[in-house]
C-alpha cells in the first residue's frame, strides 16, 4: 500500500470548494458578457443571453464534477472489499448498539 499524502484532506476540500467558485465565476462571466454586449449593440435581450450562457456554463461545471465523482465511485466499486455491499433500508437509520 502506498503512503497517503500529508495534505490529502486539504486538497480534497479545495477541489470541492473549486466547484462552488466555478459556478459563481461562470455566472458572473456570463452576466459580464451580457452587459458588454448590451452596451456594445444596445439590445437589452443580449444581457439575458449572457445570463443564460453563464447559467449554462455553471450547469456544465456541475455535470463535469458529477461525471468525475461517478467515475471515482465506479473505480471504488471494483475494489473486492466493497463487492458484496448492498444498500438496505437500515443504512439510512443510525442505530447505536452495544
Amino acid at each position: 500500500m502506498g503512503k497517503k499524502p500529508k495534505y490529502r484532506k486539504i486538497i480534497e476540500g479545495a477541489e470541492s470548494l473549486s466547484l462552488g467558485i466555478s459556478i459563481v465565476v461562470a455566472i458572473l462571466l456570463g452576466v459580464a458578457i451580457g452587459v458588454g454586449l448590451k452596451r456594445l449593440f444596445g439590445y437589452s435581450w443580449l444581457l439575458w443571453l449572457g445570463v443564460f450562457w453563464g447559467v449554462g456554463g455553471a450547469i456544465l461545471n456541475i455535470y463535469k464534477a458529477y461525471k468525475k465523482q461517478k467515475r471515482e465511485l465506479d473505480e471504488l466499486a471494483k475494489n473486492p472489499r466493497y463487492k458484496n455491499y448492498q444498500n438496505s433500508k437500515d443504512d439510512d437509520i443510525l442505530k447505536f448498539e452495544e
